[in-house]
């Protein structure tokens, strides 16, 4: 009995140091486990996010008889999701031509905007244009002898 009471009164005395006792801690730090990236104050969360952020497409002109709005069709490769083979996938956007420049065929660049009308949030922009070799009127049937090694019969009937 003597043995009981010691140990009772010994345990009595002890005080556990943890904060979760008798609900001490609050719920927030139960929720969320502490590491040194979580302490960082974090930025207000924007619906909108950066617009130059967002991905530009490149398509061609579709129809352009509509008054400042003309329509892109985007063409990209997408795998298949049976066959895994990539197939080309076709999508159309409408996009607001401020100036009425782009006609049918012409290669334009899509740019996020924010919403114009209920379809258009996008701005077609001209694509720069490549650097192509410009082949000069003669060079064509030179190009092709030069290649061989053998004057071709046009330029042997030019040469007679």
């Amino acid at each position: 009995m003597l043995l009981t009471m010691s140990l009772t009164s010994s345990l009595n005395s002890l005080t556990l140091s943890t904060p979760f006792l008798h609900g001490r801690t609050q719920l927030s730090h139960l929720s969320k486990p502490t590491s040194s990236l979580s302490l960082r104050p974090s930025k207000p969360f924007t619906f909108l996010s950066p617009i130059k952020a967002m991905k530009s497409m490149q398509g061609k002109v579709v129809c352009a008889t509509s008054d400042k709005t003309v329509a892109v069709e985007v063409t990209r490769l997408a795998p298949h999701p049976k066959y895994k083979r990539r197939v080309r996938k076709k999508k159309k956007y409408q996009a607001h031509d401020p100036e009425n420049q782009f006609k049918v065929g012409d290669l334009v660049q899509l740019e996020k905007s924010k919403p114009i009308s209920k379809t258009k949030s996008f701005l077609a922009v001209p694509v720069p244009a490549r650097n192509k070799k410009e082949k000069k009127e003669g060079e064509e049937g030179r190009v092709g002898s030069q290649e061989l090694g053998i004057p071709l019969e046009s330029e042997q009937e030019l040469q007679a």
